[in-house]
């Protein structure tokens, strides 16, 4: 397998543009994507077929695999559609498919496409790898309700290479074959349009007595985040061949932070330097971005009723506020040119400043230029200048990274 570090491919979401140049300035060695039609993230952003050219041709310049996902049901009047995907697909240079239809599978074996088995088709056992070998499949994605025990005695049986998840969304559905969302509003999960009816607090009514009961405290069926960064060890050592980080459709500041620490955590595991407390820190780290509260998934056992999210939104130690735009970058002496629209900055803050091309930048302020006079404190409608290492473009958005109390 073609990965550049350690023989563990840390795979990456790229929901759009910005996630995708955040992904690999993070330290990605591939990335997953779908374009705007058969993908388990049809709300996503996505890219479109016009766009595996410029896709590519910037992830073989930066050393990464592309994984194009087809992984949703597939319907009869889709099928030509689906062919020709599938043929611009390889005619591009996609590196493979991630698909849980056997359409898919087969067209990819017609065309010798190397193809992945999505997580969908919930394979919890080598005899289930070795049909979908048979097949010509490369690749499984585990069930996610396989524990790291069972993920062992699969490694041990099979050849196929096995990617897992680390890190992201948990579906209260096995394997995230979900109908609720298209019992209650006609968008279904298996064709990508999750509209996460589950997150959600609900009403029990009985109408034998007339009363009715609120579950919401608890939020039963809203699972928190998987995260694996305390026991990633774990997994290196059980033989997985891919990480892979859920989240197309979260924000790019999140794939920024979640594939900086998995790529931390992995290197410093083959350097020998994995401690508890580098652990411990580097969970602060994935706390501070979206996320539902954290458990280990199945890998140890069937989560608890403790494993709920407890709230429908996010559980964050910090926010980002929007504050400005790039008006310009002087390359020379590498300061960005920034217009404050809102908010207030100040030396010590952390700022974002994000774009298609520039993806994710994290920097701390340690001096600032406010209206051409050196000054701690920047307001709306001020005229700032910063060092910035990395070019950023005009345009580019500038947030403020506020801690929540």
């Amino acid at each position: 397998m073609e990965t550049r570090k350690n023989k563990i491919e840390l795979m990456a979401p790229a929901g759009d543009w910005t996630m995708l140049r955040a992904a690999v300035t993070n330290g990605a060695d591939a990335v997953y994507f779908g374009l705007d039609k058969l993908n388990m993230r049809a709300k996503a952003a996505n890219f479109t077929v016009e766009q595996l050219p410029e896709i590519i041709s910037f992830c073989k310049d930066h050393k990464i695999l592309t994984y194009l996902t087809l992984n949703t049901i597939v319907f009869e009047e889709e099928l030509k559609e689906l062919e020709e995907i599938i043929i611009a697909a390889k005619q591009n240079g996609v590196y493979r498919i991630i698909c849980s239809d056997l359409a898919v599978a087969d067209l990819c074996y017609k065309y010798e496409f190397p193809f992945c088995i999505s997580t969908q088709s919930s394979i919890s056992n080598s005899l289930a790898a070795d049909v979908y070998k048979r097949m010509g499949a490369v690749r499984i994605v585990m069930a996610r309700e396989c524990s790291l025990d069972e993920i062992k005695k699969i490694r041990a049986k099979t050849d196929l290479e096995i990617e897992a998840f680390v890190h992201g969304a948990m579906c209260i559905a096995v394997s995230g074959r979900c109908f609720m969302s298209h019992h209650l509003f006609n968008k279904s999960a298996n064709r990508g349009e999750c509209v996460q009816p589950c997150r959600r607090e609900f009403e029990v009514y009985d109408p034998s007595i007339g009363k009715s009961l609120v579950v919401g405290e608890d939020y039963i069926m809203s699972p928190q985040d998987l995260c694996t960064i305390e026991f990633v060890d774990q997994l290196i050592e059980a033989g997985i061949d891919s990480f892979k980080i859920e989240g197309r459709k979260r924000a790019p500041e999140y794939v920024a932070k979640a594939v900086s620490v998995y790529r931390q955590a992995i290197d410093l595991y083959f350097e020998n330097k994995l401690t508890a407390v580098k652990k411990k820190e580097l969970l602060t780290e994935l706390e501070k971005v979206y996320n539902r509260g954290f458990s280990s998934g199945f890998y140890f056992d069937v989560p608890s009723s403790n494993a709920y999210a407890g709230v429908e939104g996010s559980k964050a130690t910090t926010r980002k506020s929007y504050v400005g735009k790039v008006l310009n970058y002087y390359k020379e002496i590498e300061v960005a040119h920034i217009l404050m629209e809102s908010g207030e900055i100040k030396i010590g803050d952390n700022i974002l400043i994000m774009g298609e091309t520039t993806g994710v930048l994290d920097i701390k302020l340690e001096k600032l230029t406010v209206n051409d006079k050196e000054n701690s404190i920047a307001n709306r409608g001020d005229e700032i200048t910063l060092k910035v290492l990395s070019l950023v473009r005009r345009n580019d958005k500038v947030y403020l990274i506020e801690h929540i109390k």
